[in-house]
């Protein structure tokens, strides 16, 4: 039974407006339920432990998907929703596997926390998994300010430039993923047509682009840990 943390963002401020963000719903429920379904036991964290903000966009109608509606039924993972370990309060030895959802709160906390940084380092030199989607590669910026060029040349992808001024937040955020993934020497893709599905693998590194990638970035994870089957487990 393979043990995967999942960290989610604790920050909900965005910049020059009054509206917030946080954890985009879909892109944790959708791997969240696939690797439980795979039997992984799975734990949540967060930086500053607690509940975590969800973004509100992601609870409109449009954005609501199958997994979300799912999270809505079951009290058990709303109940560990409600109580995420701290960050720092995390054994890295103790897990398979990481997942950084995404939603635009990342780009503040988990890119920024010397925690996170050396959660993924410890992580990758032990031989295991690093995936995230959409913002949650903004925690490779604190692995690379861990370890200096550890993204130059690593084919990698996440919410491109194109996509940020589709959303109409682009004046409400730090800087763009994109082209601080860019400047750090990532080699980076994306899909031809922008809010559609994209993975990308190199060695332990799994990013998926947009909430579309989130179910597709878990199925990649699940492949490279080498699952099969489906059964239930619990959450922590």
């Amino acid at each position: 039974m393979k043990k995967i943390l999942i960290v989610l963002t604790s920050h909900q401020g965005m910049e020059n407006t009054d509206s917030k963000t946080g954890v985009w719903l879909g892109e944790f429920t959708d791997p969240y339920y696939q690797l439980l379904d795979h039997g992984c036991t799975i734990t949540l964290a967060s930086p500053a432990g607690g509940e975590p903000p969800i973004d509100p966009l992601s609870r409109l109608t449009e954005n609501i998907t199958a997994s979300n509606r799912r999270f809505q039924d079951d009290v058990v993972l709303q109940a560990a929703f409600a109580k995420t370990h701290k960050l720092d309060s995390i054994n890295p030895s103790e897990y398979d596997a990481v997942f950084f959802p995404g939603g635009h709160g990342p780009l503040w906390d988990l890119a920024s926390s010397p925690v996170a940084g050396r959660l993924i380092v410890d992580l990758l030199d032990a031989g295991k998994p690093v995936a995230s989607v959409c913002h949650g590669p903004a925690a490779l910026i604190s692995a690379a300010k861990s370890r200096p060029r550890l993204l130059q040349g690593k084919r990698l992808t996440g919410f491109t430039n194109t996509e940020e001024a589709m959303v109409m937040r682009g004046d409400h955020i730090p800087y763009h993923l994109e082209t601080r993934l860019r400047e750090l020497g990532a080699d980076f893709h994306s899909a031809l047509i922008p809010m559609t599905s994209h993975v990308e693998i190199d060695g332990l590194l799994i990013t998926g682009q947009n909430p579309l990638s989130a179910g597709p970035t878990a199925v990649a994870l699940i492949e490279m840990l080498g699952i099969g089957g489906k059964n239930h487990s619990n959450t922590d």
